[in-house]
């Protein structure tokens, strides 16, 4: 089941035909949503939630889906 949003996004993309306007649009979304990521990220900087040694645990991480055959 698609949300409200999703059914408009849907909408507005059935009008698009160039390939360089879907790779703009696409752009436009991924631009949008990566600042919001950064500014997540820096008041979690700023309210001292993840500091050096939080980004630096984090090249050891694994968050993979464990898959069970």
């Amino acid at each position: 089941m698609f949300s409200t949003a999703q059914i408009e996004i849907l909408d507005m993309m059935s009008h698009v035909n160039e390939q360089n306007d879907f790779v703009a649009i696409r752009n436009m979304i991924s631009d949008y949503f990566a600042k919001k990521a950064d500014k997540a990220i820096e008041k979690m900087w700023d309210n001292g939630q993840i500091d050096l040694n939080t980004i630096d645990s984090w090249k050891n991480e694994h968050m993979r889906t464990p898959y069970n055959a």
